[in-house]
């Protein structure tokens, strides 16, 4: 049980808008950040029993020689079928959910920002206080998954196309972001937004 009700922060948007860069920027200004990503490749390494799930459920051509599971190999069957997706959420979200609710629960921090791609669609929005959505144009998220993660442009727009409209997240958002600009841009628009948050919730950023 936690004994602190730390203010829960839902950090999402469409992929190539920056979210790892605005929860680099939060940790700085005093929130635990949770990447829900990151906690994904966690339990899919070897070992883990979401990992043993997957590789029973998507075949051994999914399993890397480590025993893991090979994201590349994975995503090109997810991401191809809607269908296949909605299984591979269907074992990954639960174990996602426990591990994060294993991290609130560990931590003091007086706000904890959870950070999904997914965070819409899933149960962990019930554990958030606010909704916050990073925003970026369309070109500028292509440019950056071809600079920056080194996809072709064919790929970055499947994946790209794959997602919820940046418009549905927005309509659920108690917070908008636009990372339209350059990192000092992002840093300014973030810092307004944590002192207004601040300002709602007073109390629980003594000593933050």
């Amino acid at each position: 049980m936690m004994t602190h009700s730390p203010i829960i922060i839902g950090l999402t948007g469409n992929i190539g808008v920056g979210k790892s860069a605005a929860l680099a920027v939060l940790r700085e200004l005093g929130a635990y950040v949770i990447d829900a990503d990151k906690v994904g490749h966690e339990v899919m390494t070897a070992g883990q029993p979401t990992c043993k799930k997957v590789a029973a459920a998507f075949g051994p051509d999914v399993v890397a020689a480590t025993g893991g599971i090979d994201r590349a190999k994975l995503a090109a069957i997810v991401f191809a079928d809607r269908a296949q997706l909605a299984r591979l959420e269907a074992i990954v979200h639960p174990a996602v959910r426990q591990v994060i609710l294993d991290a609130i629960a560990a931590s003091s921090a007086p706000v904890v920002v959870i950070e999904a791609i997914k965070l819409l669609e899933s149960p962990l929005r019930s554990l958030c206080h606010e909704i916050w959505v990073i925003t970026a144009p369309e070109k500028v998220q292509l440019a950056r998954l071809i600079r920056q993660r080194g996809m072709s442009e064919a790929e970055a727009r499947g994946r790209m196309a794959a997602q919820s409209s940046q418009a549905v997240k927005v309509a659920q958002a108690d917070v908008v972001i636009a990372n339209d600009s350059d990192l000092l841009t992002l840093k300014s628009r973030l810092t307004a937004a944590w002192q207004a948050l601040s300002t709602r919730y007073g109390n629980h950023f003594s000593g933050a």
